[in-house]
């Protein structure tokens, strides 16, 4: 019996796969499914189906086919002056009305598809997911867990042929957290997005009837607690765990280095508040 639904919430789900008679395609609608039976409203970007352009191009943000110089202030002015690509709006419009992104792609070569890869670098324009400075700490703008898109979370899922021990901490294809720490944190926690953890598929490409069955069953009960699990517990930029040159400071982690030194201990508070008499960071609106 499927557990009971919970309160209703908006989640934009980005697919990224070019053929529809796909394992992805089968597991998104799987995950879809079970995403509206726990009784959220689901938008669908389905990447190619749509056509999506995925380069960054003047077009999206002046008209013309050359890009101007400073490509993130060009993109922040069109931003505020409401002039960016129309496709670029829309998914704008859409991740502004989530209250959570779903990202779902096959891993190629260790990253998302281009086209994927292009979605984040139109969609994500200075001034909409990023670009707010943070006016108690001169030099330093809201990122890192702060910023526009914060207040929302994001589900990975990805299918890979790695078999599941080769992408665990010893594997040779890189621990899967790791291997998607680009993703994870430094684009959507970068934006102030709280990513969970990755749901990975392994050994895609020897799929039977039985391997679906519990992938899709895995994904179902990620879509009904998706606002219940605990996203990955990275460290704030701006609340007092680096300095002024953006490096841990000495008595925060000592001794860790790599990527895993930017990860809260399990037993360590990952709600962090923030200061006393920190300012607000203004989010963007919903309606």
């Amino acid at each position: 019996m499927p557990p009971e639904p919970t309160e209703s919430r908006t989640i934009l789900w980005v697919y990224a796969h070019p053929e529809e008679r796909s394992l992805n395609a089968s597991l998104r609608d799987a995950g879809v499914a079970a995403a509206q039976e726990a009784g959220h409203r689901v938008v669908l970007s389905d990447l190619y189906a749509m056509g999506w352009k995925s380069e960054l191009d003047g077009a999206d943000v002046a008209g013309t086919p050359d890009l101007p110089p400073e490509i993130s202030r060009a993109t922040r002015r069109a931003y505020d002056a409401g002039t960016l690509a129309p496709d670029i709006r829309e998914e704008q419009r859409k991740l502004r009305d989530a209250d959570a992104l779903v990202l779902q792609f096959p891993l190629w070569w260790y990253a998302t598809p281009a086209i994927l890869k292009g979605w984040i670098d139109r969609v994500f324009a200075k001034g909409f997911a990023y670009g707010l400075r943070d006016p108690r700490q001169p030099g330093r703008t809201f990122r890192y867990g702060d910023g526009p898109l914060a207040g929302r979370r994001a589900q990975v899922i990805t299918t890979t042929g790695s078999p599941a021990p080769a992408m665990g901490p010893r594997g040779i294809n890189g621990q899967l957290d790791q291997v998607l720490f680009p993703l994870l944190h430094g684009t959507l926690w970068y934006v102030g997005i709280a990513p969970l953890p990755p749901l990975a598929v392994h050994s895609a490409d020897r799929f039977d009837r039985s391997d679906f069955r519990e992938a899709s069953s895995r994904i179902a009960e990620r879509m009904h607690g998706l606002f219940d699990v605990e996203p990955i517990g990275y460290r704030y930029q701006n609340r007092g765990d680096y300095d002024d040159d953006l490096v841990l400071r000495d008595d925060v982690a000592p001794g860790a280095t790599g990527l895993s030194a930017h990860q809260e201990p399990e037993q360590e508070d990952r709600r962090r508040p923030e200061p006393p008499g920190r300012p607000h960071v203004p989010e963007l609106s919903r309606t």
